[in-house]
């Protein structure tokens, strides 16, 4: 997949993989959809280094740097449920671009480098730390599963969770007992990913209430570079609609990899709604795609 893309025209990859990145050629000028999608492409694909659930990691041209692919693949339930949805990849690359990009200027360290075609990114390797930060504003998920607190209830604090990232155990939820015991980050490294996730969430809370959305949850994960013998913890991995719960205010829509996870309908249209309000994509029209089904209806889907 990964060699027919280099040898495609930009244009024509766009219209062949169709869903997101179709409405969005054409909602842009051949112009303004060149600097979406990215005018610069790697030169030659790298030998591969890593594939997961939703991305896969390539050499990149310089020593400390890979090349970070987005896929249209869809997993849930730890795997147990997969599927694609079309685009996705596209738009992922560009939202998260976007927050990164943000978030440095607040002065949160990141692995990310600059984007360099629709579906990839240049980034600093990082050692990754074998924990996801999950960050909970509102009840949803797991926890609503978990404590039996009613999906949508407001918590009185954020909380932080940490899970040990092992696909093979599901990724079990951990305490900070068993991160010291068996050495996974020291006292520092978590209290240093503590501070960077209470400010994440504070900036994404506002970035986000700011164009209609609840940032209901979400998780980050975190990587180790090295200078010498000295390591520090850098954000990496990527931000998106993959990764967090993201309701319409006013309607409580779920604009997010629920809509998949839950068969909503709509995944494509949340996806790029998203974008829309992020300024990443234009309109097709004044009013926001909330009512997917009557959108797709629309489409003629």
């Amino acid at each position: 997949m990964g060699n027919q893309d280099e040898k495609r025209p930009e244009s024509l990859i766009t219209h062949e993989e169709g869903g997101l990145a179709r409405t969005a050629l054409l909602a842009y000028s051949a112009r303004s959809f060149g600097n979406f999608l990215g005018v610069k492409r790697t030169v030659a694909r790298r030998r591969q280094i890593y594939e997961g659930k939703a991305k896969i990691l390539y050499e990149g041209p310089e020593p400390g740097t890979l090349i970070q692919y987005f896929k249209d693949d869809a997993t849930a339930f730890n795997a147990q449920k997969r599927g694609t949805i079309s685009g996705k990849g596209v738009i992922n690359n560009r939202i998260s671009e976007h927050i990164f990009t943000s978030l440095a200027t607040i002065g949160v360290p990141t692995h990310f480098i600059r984007r360099l075609n629709m579906r990839e990114q240049l980034i600093r390797q990082v050692e990754i730390v074998p924990i996801e930060v999950v960050i909970r504003n509102v009840a949803a998920g797991s926890l609503s599963k978990r404590l039996g607190i009613e999906e949508g209830t407001q918590l009185p604090r954020t909380i932080i969770e940490y899970y040990y990232k092992d696909d093979a155990l599901g990724d079990p939820m951990i305490a900070d007992e068993h991160i010291a015991c068996f050495g996974w980050a020291t006292q520092d490294e978590m209290n240093d990913i503590a501070d960077m996730a209470i400010r994440v969430n504070d900036f994404l809370s506002g970035m986000f209430a700011a164009i209609g959305i609840r940032l209901i949850d979400f998780k980050l994960e975190f990587g180790r570079v090295w200078d010498g013998d000295y390591a520090r913890v850098i954000l990496a991995d990527e931000i998106s609609p993959d990764g967090c719960r993201l309701w319409d205010i006013k309607t409580n829509q779920k604009l997010d990899k629920d809509r998949f996870r839950q068969d909503l309908g709509g995944v494509e249209e949340a996806y790029q709604e998203v974008a829309r309000r992020l300024g990443l994509l234009q309109p097709e029209d004044e009013s926001a795609v909330l009512d997917f089904d009557q959108h797709r209806k629309k489409r003629g889907k």
